[in-house]
């Protein structure tokens, strides 16, 4: 494998790692709710970080952005848009039908389309050049998501196993038919924060780059003005929470709760910056087998601060071999999808 494809494997793996994990300091808050430390993060790791490097580090950003093709910043924000309603449908879910099965329906559908589609619809840039899906670099990637959904079967069995040992299995609210209705959508539509980057990424970093911008800083533009539509509602849903609930003096009275809130947005930021750029290294195939990479890496680093902080502790028997063969999996998967990548540069 030579070394700019190990580089974007390891930048989207690493991507993968960072997004499965960066909501592990919501363990240690005891008074920020929900609408709290997710307003914060989406200001911090949505807006305030990838606009100050954008305008800091992009000489005449506003310029660049305005030589854009307008058709080309709608359709970012369209994607966003989407994927800003699969977040919002992705917390109902989980309290109608549980985490595994919410889990397991965002990962295989996000994936299973964000893989294919980039394949179908050419993408932006060097994505223009993606191989079409039944050649052999498509096969063998379509193979990969095979065996990462087998595997997310593997991880959700595991973890209706898990919670059924612990006693926790949650009651539905609402009807659970309406809550799988969501989930299905929200699976298809949380593809919108990949596919953004994948159509925009072209005119918007060549804008940038021409204006004398490096390689880092023309990625996070992209992300700054391609997930504003996204970033937007994020920010108005936890905000109308915390107006409804008449909440929002709790954040100025849990400062360090807060700084936990924000280090969650700037992780956040850090790893879809790297997702983008891991893409690119990967070359004419980066957009499918980049994300499909970092959704079985962010599934991995997700159950793997599980059991970190205890949640399989007392757990034992069948949902511990499943998930570990769920594991094993999700590693071959990505290690088939990096090799379809190879096979589409030979």
């Amino acid at each position: 494998m030579e070394m700019t494809t190990l580089l974007g494997v390891l930048l989207v793996g690493a991507a993968g790692l960072m997004t499965g994990s960066y909501l592990w300091p919501i363990k240690l808050m005891r008074n920020l709710q929900f609408e709290h430390w997710w307003f914060v993060n989406v200001v911090v790791g949505l807006i305030l970080m990838p606009w100050a490097v954008t305008l800091s580090l992009c000489p005449h950003a506003i310029d660049a952005y305005a030589s854009v093709d307008p058709h080309v910043l709608l359709l970012s924000n369209l994607f966003a848009l989407a994927w800003g309603v699969a977040n919002i449908l992705g917390g109902l879910c989980f309290a109608r039908i549980g985490f595994a099965l919410t889990g397991a329906l965002l990962t295989g559908l996000g994936a299973s389309l964000g893989v294919t589609i980039p394949m179908i619809f050419k993408g932006s840039g060097c994505f223009q050049n993606a191989p079409d899906l039944w050649s052999l670099p498509g096969k063998t990637v379509l193979v990969g998501v095979a065996v990462m959904l087998l595997g997310v079967a593997l991880a959700s069995l595991a973890g209706f196993g898990r919670d059924k040992a612990l006693r926790k299995l949650q009651k539905s609210e609402g009807s659970f038919v309406a809550g799988l209705i969501m989930a299905i959508a929200a699976g298809v539509l949380s593809t919108g924060i990949s596919l953004a980057f994948v159509y925009g990424q072209g005119p918007i970093v060549d804008a940038m780059k021409f204006r004398g911008a490096h390689d880092v800083p023309a990625n996070f533009a992209v992300w700054a003005v391609g997930l504003s539509a996204g970033a937007l509602l994020n920010v108005i849903y936890p905000a109308y929470l915390m107006t409804i609930h008449g909440s929002w003096g709790v954040l100025a009275k849990n400062i360090k709760e807060i700084a936990l809130a924000a280090i969650m947005g700037v992780t956040f930021s850090v790893a879809v910056a790297t997702m983008g750029k891991g893409m690119i290294l990967l070359g004419a195939l980066g957009a499918s087998v980049g994300f499909g990479i970092q959704q079985s890496l962010q599934m991995l680093s997700g159950q793997g601060v599980g059991f970190v902080t205890g949640e399989w502790r007392g757990v034992s028997g069948t949902p511990r071999y499943q998930m570990a063969a769920a594991v094993f999996l999700l590693i071959v998967a990505a290690v088939l999808m990096a090799y379809g990548n190879q096979l589409a540069k030979l």
